[in-house]
């Protein structure tokens, strides 16, 4: 079997992107450890049960697609992040790895059993409709969802741009489910927004996907320009952004680094464990930069956040981030040019610089800074983050839950925000905004 190392580190898993990693290696055709007879035994009674269910059915089921169920259930078993991608996800999945797709906009993951919105990605049909982080979808065009894969899921949401559909939600607070009418749109993914704040530069990156680095240079070289001489520092919010590609994390971590690792995983075997180094020259050329992070914050966003702040590059402010530290693998089956589908299985966890383990931990600010919630949001804007998902992979260490997701919708009440720059222009900060550093338990 031919095995691609595709990694993916997005927390909303079948709506957040992937990356490719530029290295390809040959798995023998044979398991170097045999399998038990035990192993055969229970592939036998799977041989006999799927045999039943084909003959036996009151209905005439499709075989492949009791086929597929079987694979899918297998891997979703293992952990909420590995599972089947059937030959169109597969071909979605390397679409959307380009930042551009027909859908919703709304990044999403399974939870217990049920779809539930991590967050809707800038200027999208999903944003502009009001849907939230945390809402539960049950309905799509009246189709109870509850029961389908989350890959099913996300293939009847994605479809043609300016078609209609029908998303029945159940929100914390709301007394009856909510129902939205949304129009597809072709989804660009516009994964870094900059803007300039006087002396400050503010680059706001919600996606890690094959565009991230290439913007976050030009944003960086066009507004430091502007700025001149007057620049105090960088701001880089990378709050709700749930992930994306591992080389674009290393590539935009390298951005602000002039040396030392940005990320090390490690998988079952130690021979397994890869290192990714900085290869010199920051962008910024030292200046004093801040990271933002949330609830809502994982994976490539984690590693960013977690080796800056390992090599004292920036101050982390905001709450702790969502702990998702788990790699998956894209493996290919069949031979080459196939139609035969890919696993996502999770091959490795990752570590900051320091060897932090960030699975169903995150990354605690240097700095938390609380927002102040809206009293018709207060108890919604909490995520459980990674160690609340069922079948989560553990760490060795303590397990920690998720934390605030908001953001203000203006940035004058954007207190983390706001604390951001006041750090940077040298100003005391007020006990309203920011808490003493948080310590991680031992």
């Amino acid at each position: 079997m031919r095995k691609v190392s595709l990694m993916l580190i997005g927390a909303a898993v079948g709506a957040s992107a992937t990356a490719l990693v530029s290295q390809t290696q040959l798995l023998s055709g044979t398991s170097a450890v045999a399998a038990s007879a035990e192993t055969y035994r229970q592939l036998s009674l799977f041989g006999d049960v799927f045999e039943k269910v084909r003959t036996d059915y009151v209905e005439k089921p499709e075989e492949s697609k009791l086929v597929e169920a079987a694979i899918n259930g297998m891997l979703t078993s293992l952990d909420p992040h590995s599972s089947y991608l059937d030959p169109k996800s597969y071909r979605d999945m390397q679409v959307q790895t380009r930042g551009e797709f027909g859908g919703l906009g709304i990044e999403v993951t399974m939870e217990e059993g049920l779809i539930k919105v991590v967050g809707a990605m800038d200027e999208t049909p999903a944003a502009r409709a009001g849907m939230m982080a945390n809402d539960i979808i049950t309905h799509i065009d009246d189709e109870q969802i509850q029961g389908l894969s989350l890959n099913q899921a996300v293939e009847k949401m994605r479809g043609a741009p300016n078609t209609a559909v029908r998303l029945k939600v159940n929100r914390k607070g709301a007394k009856e489910p909510l129902e939205f009418k949304i129009t597809r749109d072709v989804i660009r993914v516009r994964p870094v927004r900059a803007r300039v704040e006087d002396d400050i530069v503010v680059l706001r990156v919600s996606a890690f996907n094959e565009q991230t680095f290439e913007n976050l240079k030009a944003a960086i070289e066009r507004h430091t320009a502007e700025v001149g001489d007057k620049l105090k520092g960088y701001v880089v919010d990378l709050r709700n952004n749930p992930g994306g590609l591992l080389d674009q994390a290393i590539l935009v971590s390298d951005a602000f680094l002039e040396r030392g690792e940005i990320v090390s995983t490690r998988g079952r075997n130690a021979e397994e464990t890869q290192r990714f180094s900085a290869k010199g020259g920051d962008l910024t050329k030292g200046k004093p930069l801040v990271v933002l992070v949330n609830g809502g914050s994982a994976s490539a966003s984690e590693i960013v956040a977690g080796a800056l702040q390992d090599h004292k590059r920036a101050t982390v402010m905001g709450t702790r981030s969502f702990g998702k530290g788990s790699v998956q693998s894209i493996i290919p089956l069949g031979p080459r040019g196939s139609e035969a589908g890919a696993l996502r299985l999770t091959t490795a966890r990752y570590y900051t610089p320091s060897g932090r383990v960030i699975q169903a931990r995150g990354i605690d600010p240097d700095r938390e800074v609380l927002q102040e919630i809206p009293d018709e949001l207060k108890g919604k804007d909490e995520t459980k983050g990674e160690a609340g998902l069922r079948g989560h992979l553990k760490n060795d260490k303590e397990e920690r839950g998720g934390s605030s997701a908001y953001v203000p919708p203006d940035p004058a009440k954007d207190k983390q925000l706001i604390a951001a720059y006041e750090f940077l222009r040298g100003q005391r900060q007020g006990a309203s905004n920011t808490a003493a550093p948080t310590k991680v338990p031992n």
